[in-house]
């Protein structure tokens, strides 16, 4: 509270005797009222602090440790599925590596990372992101592996007669139950369209491995449930 005049500085009554005037001068007084908040004391102000704002909480997910196990389980999986093609025995291994991509890398993900929390929403995402890195890394060993053998080895022309052939043997079954127009059938029979039944059945694998995997990584990360980070 004020307690001398702003204008002469005489004293100024306190207690049931104040008054809004000087009684020296008569000039009129501002009172400010005290607020009854408790006033720390300098040895107990907080010393660990430096008043910035606290950095935000830590990712659930190392990302980058989590793309490296799934670029290593793809890799894998690639190079085994190349093999396969040239070495029946081994299809049976390359199928299951394929199709346990994303357990495989969220093991891997937690071998690497012990002390990282983990449950099915977290596996669940790691296999998305494993099926995504798997998905790139087969269609790109199916295309240098084709490309090589067509303009390389000029082996794809068994490839060739055989798509050629049940293309049209469908044909012949679609004509028996409904004759098609010619030009139809000639456009059935043009590389565009082999190509487009092709990446058809390239992306309707795609979307059945990426669930697939984001499945199998959701059950991975249910078994593997870790809630509490180890310190």
């Amino acid at each position: 509270m004020q307690q001398s005049c702003h204008r002469c500085g005489g004293d100024l009554p306190s207690g049931p005797d104040v008054t809004p005037f000087c009684p020296h001068c008569g000039s009129p007084q501002l009172y400010l009222q005290d607020y009854d908040r408790p006033i720390l004391a300098p040895d107990s102000i907080p010393q660990d602090t430096t008043g910035a704002a606290p950095p935000p909480p830590p990712q659930q997910i190392d990302w980058q440790t989590a793309i490296r196990c799934a670029a290593l389980v793809s890799a894998v999986s690639a190079i085994l599925s190349l093999l396969a093609a040239k070495i029946d025995i081994l299809s049976v291994l390359s199928t299951l590596t394929i199709l346990s991509a994303s357990l495989i890398t969220v093991g891997l993900y937690q071998r690497r990372r012990p002390g990282s929390r983990m449950d099915a929403s977290i596996g669940a995402r790691i296999g998305l992101v494993a099926g995504l890195i798997l998905v790139v890394a087969l269609t790109l060993a199916g295309v240098i592996s084709g490309l090589v053998a067509r303009f390389v080895f000029h082996s794809m022309s068994t490839f060739d007669i055989e798509i050629t052939r049940q293309l049209h043997s469908q044909l012949d079954r679609m004509a028996a139950a409904n004759p098609l127009p010619p030009e139809l059938v000639h456009y059935f029979l043009t590389p565009d369209f082999r190509a487009g039944m092709m990446l058809s059945g390239i992306a309707f694998v795609a979307v059945m491995l990426l669930l697939f995997s984001t499945l199998g990584g959701a059950v991975s990360g249910l078994l593997r449930t870790r809630r509490t980070p180890v310190v």
